[in-house]
């Protein structure tokens, strides 16, 4: 997987969730679901400046096909979600009952 620049996820959560943001720290997250690698990472966590809910922000991103574009992930620090690994879970959740 390769990694975008730390630039890019801040305009990604600038433009997903309105707000300005603080990098904080680089986590490697491995998320498995019977024995098998699901979903495997970094997940770069962000302080948020005058979010009205959320303090912090979990984002990564990826390939969507060969063509290079890439989808954008910015989870914020809202129960249940508190830390990268739930983060990742949450948004495999998400992709799953959202995916066309």
């Amino acid at each position: 997987m390769s990694e975008v620049n730390l630039d890019a996820l801040r305009a990604a959560i600038r433009d997903l969730h309105g707000c300005e943001s603080t990098w904080v720290e680089a986590v490697s997250v491995k998320e498995t679901s019977k024995g098998r690698t699901v979903w495997e990472g970094v997940v770069q966590v962000f302080d948020l400046h005058d979010h009205p809910e959320a303090t912090r922000c979990y984002a990564w991103s990826h390939a969507v096909d060969s063509s290079g574009r890439r989808r954008f992930v910015a989870v914020l620090h809202e129960d249940p979600v508190n830390s990268p690994a739930t983060a990742v879970r949450a948004a495999i959740v998400r992709e799953q009952f959202n995916w066309y």
